[in-house]
């Protein structure tokens, strides 16, 4: 057995690189792999992770960049949109979980304290896992993607009202009072937000921007704000999740959450890595033998009982029958919450050990299984679809609002808002066009942000951040930053985002179109050259007493320095 801190990760890692390529070639899920993993290590399998407190760390400040990355994607806008849904779907699926899991539990022959523990774990839905699949398909900003984040939230808010119940109702002395309990919820959450939206009034768009000018400098602080976001809901009585998810909600609404939620994919990846080894290495499967027909049971309610009861009520509330189904999909699992509330049953003396491991078993099934529906989540749908019209009003009248249109359709997307990119971007609005424009000058996407059209902060070159770009929607990319080397790197992040719609690119001079066109460029521009043919046409126009001539080529001839 290892000692070593530094050798157990590097163990780990290993190990990890091992079963993540073999999931790749068996075409597996990798999450289920690292699943895997952590039980290969863990007391169930070789018993090599022993330094618990440092995956611990790694992993909570995974989960806490994921829920970041998270409240990046919902602005105010976004909330006020789907929050009806959010908390209907989200209470309303509590609701019915809770009340037939109990029944199913007491027929399984629990009794009523045991039933109840068992019924509340099966409510949960795991946001860290369901936020990742999503990220991993970029369905986050999708309609289904924004309603499920929002319902996911609301689960964690209910969830720690739960266990401060349940905290309450195990104190031995019994002079805890839950009617005041739940009053200082309220009042600290209400405090707490109020705070933020100060916040994000008066502090944060002016910190921002002057961190803007260094993109190091930028992300350093919005993993600072992440991880203090994190602990400042812990302290304040809700969960580590909520915490980050909110400090992310704060700076949604500003022109730099891209270029921070690109930024952060790559070090949210390799942290949350950790949550996943840890929850298998968690998991002792001497336990849970006996376990194996309860289980099935309540995993296939889980399976199918959760993702049935959203779709009915997003039916009802006017949804497709598609959204529906894919966000139902996405509570088809339990939490680590519900890993947690069993452990704190069991600390209470509430729960035996047997039904530890039965939640535990549930918990492995339905997230491995739900993994799956998940990725393959479309192509259930085409199977699916005709059976599915019974949770579809005649008139769905909550997308014919066209909503998801309003807020993602773009017609072109401008890169560069320099003085060629804001004439060209200028002379685009007046003609209608719906634009969004990119420019990694702080200064002036601030200058820019009060025209009537959309704009961000980002950078060109960075594949992550162009994958965050309304690129389905587009038909134009347009380049006017002029550098050969950007504009190379931009095609190729196209390329790898399978862009099917056409590009332009702006170059220095003539000598550079050849080259882009051949590398499958729609139309490159040449500015100034553009505009001195436009110019010399208008005076040619204006003036027709001159007469054109036969022109020595010698005559136009570039010379050394014409170009600088």
């Amino acid at each position: 057995m290892l000692e070593s801190v530094f050798a157990q990760i590097g163990m780990i890692l290993g190990l990890t690189v091992v079963g993540g390529a073999l999931a790749q070639w068996l075409r597996q899920p990798l999450i289920v792999a690292f699943i895997g993993v952590g039980i290969l290590l863990g007391p169930s399998g070789l018993s090599l992770v022993e330094q618990r407190t440092e995956i611990e760390l790694f992993a909570r400040l995974g989960i806490a960049l994921l829920l970041f990355v998270v409240g990046l994607k919902l602005d105010l806008h976004v909330i006020r949109t789907v929050g009806p849904v959010a908390l209907a779907s989200g209470l309303g699926q509590v609701v019915f979980t809770s009340a037939v899991g109990y029944l199913i539990a007491l027929w399984l022959g629990m009794s009523p304290v045991t039933a109840l523990y068992v019924a509340v774990a099966l409510t949960f839905s795991s946001t860290i896992i369901i936020v990742k699949l999503l990220s991993d398909k970029r369905e986050v900003d999708s309609l289904h993607g924004r309603i499920a984040v929002g319902f996911l939230i609301v689960q964690d808010i209910v969830v720690v009202l739960v266990m401060i119940g349940l905290t309450a109702y195990g104190q031995a002395d019994g002079n805890v009072n839950m009617a005041w309990e739940a009053l200082r919820v309220l009042l600290t959450g209400g405090a707490m937000l109020v705070g933020l939206a100060l916040l994000m009034r008066y502090v944060l768009p002016w910190l921002l921007h002057r961190l803007a000018h260094s993109s190091e400098l930028l992300m350093l602080f919005a993993i600072a704000w992440a991880v203090v976001g994190a602990v400042g809901g812990e302290a304040l009585g809700f969960s580590k999740e909520v915490g980050a998810f909110l400090a992310g909600v704060s700076i949604a609404s500003t022109p730099y959450r891209e270029q921070v939620a690109s930024r952060l994919v790559s070090l949210r990846d390799f942290l949350l890595l950790f949550f996943f080894i840890e929850l298998g290495a968690t998991l002792d499967l001497g336990m849970l033998g006996a376990q194996l027909g309860a289980s099935a049971i309540l995993s296939l309610f889980v399976l199918v009982g959760n993702p049935l009861i959203v779709m009915a009520i997003m039916g009802y509330m006017g949804y497709r029958k598609r959204t529906g189904f894919l966000a139902g999909l996405t509570v088809a699992q339990i939490s680590e919450f519900s890993l947690i509330l069993a452990a704190m049953g069991l600390a209470l003396g509430h729960l035996q050990e047997e039904t530890v491991g039965l939640i535990t078993l549930v918990g492995l099934i339905t997230i491995s299984v739900s993994t799956y529906m998940i990725l393959y989540s479309h192509a259930l749908y085409e199977r699916l679809a005709p059976r599915l019209s019974i949770f579809e009003r005649r008139v769905p009248h909550r997308e014919l609002d066209d909503w998801e249109d309003a807020n993602n359709e773009v017609d072109v997307l401008l890169i560069g808002l320099g003085r060629y990119g804001a004439a060209l971007a200028a002379d685009l609005r007046k003609r209608g066009c719906r634009l969004l424009a990119v420019d990694f000058d702080p200064t002036t996407v601030q200058q820019h942000a009060l025209n009537r059209y959309r704009v961000c902060y980002g950078d060109a070159e960075d594949p992550e951040f162009l994958a965050t770009l309304p690129l389905r929607q587009a038909r134009w990319v347009v380049s006017t930053l002029r550098d050969p080397a950007v504009n190379r790197m931009l095609l190729h992040g196209l390329r790898q985002q399978k862009f099917v719609g056409q590009v332009a690119i702006a170059v220095r001079d003539s000598r550079d179109v050849q080259r882009f066109e051949e590398e499958g460029v729609d139309l490159v521009l040449v500015p100034y050259e553009d505009a001195a043919k436009e110019a010399a046409i208008r005076v040619m126009a204006s003036a027709p007493s001159i007469e054109p001539r036969e022109v020595d080529p010698r005559e136009v001839e570039p010379r050394e320095g014409d170009n600088a």
